[in-house]
């Protein structure tokens, strides 16, 4: 593994990722939307392009032995077409181009959220189905690429799919910002009973999961054509963790509650509203939002410390003390 591609590497977890492939010796090409300073400072190649595009996928591929495709349109809400682009048209221009350069390594970064159900998942492991039916096109096609990748475990080429949850850290552009927004104006609510506990994993151990992931790909495959959820030591209780954060910053916490049926009537009726409208800006709640607020969903990391030995890296407490040391 020393030439290799990472997709979406100006992202929160492409950075990670860059960071600690430079650090391991490899030589690192980046491509994404635009150009990314901080990564270049890191004496790696950028290219500018869009994934969807087939021709700059062949492009960004040649000369590559390891791909780790982070790219992905996240969020909850958007128009199908837009997920369908990257998420999956993307993916699927990514398989075409490893299989015409004879790239023997592929690590994609997936989602739990495939497998939600909208049901309570504790301490769920591989053997989880894909969920039936989604309420949102990321979860679907983030589905659809994965099915795809692993699909495409054959003739030469071996690929994995790594799920990490609710990632954090940071300069963490999604989780944490919009928790502390929402907090900061007293517009966050406790979904459901508040007890529910979650997966979360900082974003070093997803970095640190990849590379793993793709050593194993290199050495005895033990990886290859699977899954893996991959996580911190343990789940923690989401409302008692987003609390003690604000506690930490000298944000009040949340005490109201609203029921979780409330909230989700309140999400569909919301969802209805915005699509009728034309709105591009994601609904302040949605189904799949409550359902994520208010369920238990976290998930056995066995199989991946198993396979490729993953274990966290970063502990919950260290991933508290670095990421507020970066928001004070």
């Amino acid at each position: 593994m020393k030439h290799v591609l990472v997709t979406g590497g100006g992202g929160f977890v492409g950075s990670a990722l860059v960071r600690r492939l430079v650090e391991y010796g490899c030589e690192v090409r980046v491509a994404g939307r635009k150009r990314y300073p901080h990564i270049e400072r890191l004496d790696v190649q950028c290219i500018v392009g869009d994934i969807g595009d087939s021709a700059f996928v062949q492009e960004a591929c040649r000369g590559i032995d390891t791909v780790f495709h982070t790219a992905s349109k996240a969020g909850i809400w958007g128009s199908r077409q837009e997920y369908e682009r990257t998420n999956v048209s993307g993916t699927e221009n990514i398989v075409s181009a490893c299989r015409k350069h004879g790239i023997p390594r592929l690590v994609y970064t997936s989602t739990p959220s495939v497998v939600f159900d909208c049901n309570d998942i504790e301490n769920g492991d591989e053997s989880l189905p894909y969920a039936e039916q989604f309420l949102c096109h990321y979860a679907r096609t983030k589905a659809v690429a994965e099915r795809c990748i692993l699909h495409n475990n054959a003739g030469g080429l071996k690929t994995c799919a790594i799920r990490p949850h609710l990632i954090w850290g940071p300069d963490d552009p999604h989780l944490i910002p919009r928790l502390l927004e929402r907090g900061k104006q007293g517009k966050l609510k406790i979904v459901g009973t508040g007890t529910n506990t979650v997966d979360i994993t900082y974003v070093d151990n997803v970095a640190h999961s990849h590379l793993l992931a793709a050593q194993s790909l290199a050495g005895d495959g033990a990886a290859a054509g699977k899954a893996y959820f991959i996580g911190q030591e343990r789940p923690v209780s989401l409302w008692d963790w987003i609390n003690g954060l604000y506690r930490d910053l000298g944000i009040a916490p949340i005490t109201r509650k609203v029921p979780f049926n409330a909230a989700y009537r309140i999400g569909a009726l919301l969802e209805m509203v915005y699509r009728f409208s034309a709105r591009n800006n994601e609904p302040p709640m949605t189904r799949f939002l409550a359902l994520q607020l208010a369920r238990s969903h976290y998930f056995s990391h066995e199989q991946a410390e198993k396979d490729f030995g993953y274990r966290p890296i970063v502990s919950l407490e260290e991933g508290k003390e670095k990421l507020l040391a970066a928001l004070c």
